[in-house]
């Protein structure tokens, strides 16, 4: 029987963990990409504490869509059940401020294109205070502006 070498396992087990992380993100990806089950999280945050039929009512789905996808958020961590009533969970709402942040960011797309074509982004040509002086006066959400301020 041949030995298996010490370095090949490591590595294949790396991988693996890669795979499964980037796998696990695609399916939280998928998850809150489709309209309806992003609808019910954006409203489970926002109304924390209704119970199912005043969300069901309120979000005019039919009974088998919101269980489908209730059942979907809190398979996947996002969302908890507690005496009938839904709450995010703390990895729902670390993922909740994630997707504001998503939303920030297309908001304001064309002023982080102009960012870029100004020089602002990976260019030593531009003087470090004038781009961040740019960027100060450009964007205006904080998250953002910290994010673009600590890359250069």
């Amino acid at each position: 029987m041949k030995a298996i070498s010490d370095n090949k396992v490591p590595a294949k087990l790396d991988d693996a963990k890669r795979n499964m992380k980037s796998e696990c993100l695609a399916e939280f990806i998928k998850l809150i990409s489709d309209d309806k089950s992003l609808l019910i999280f954006n409203t489970i945050f926002l109304a924390s504490g209704d119970s199912s039929d005043i969300l069901i009512n309120q979000l005019k789905l039919t009974r088998k869509q919101y269980y489908s996808r209730i059942t979907r958020l809190v398979k996947a961590g996002l969302v908890k059940r507690q005496k009938g009533r839904y709450f995010l969970t703390s990895f729902g709402t670390v993922i909740y401020d994630a997707q504001r942040l998503l939303g920030n960011a297309v908001k304001n797309y064309w002023k982080l294109k102009a960012i870029d074509s100004l020089g602002g982004a990976n260019n030593d040509s531009m003087p470090e205070e004038e781009r961040n002086k740019i960027i100060d006066q450009m964007i205006n959400n904080r998250q953002i502006k910290e994010i673009l301020l600590s890359k250069f």
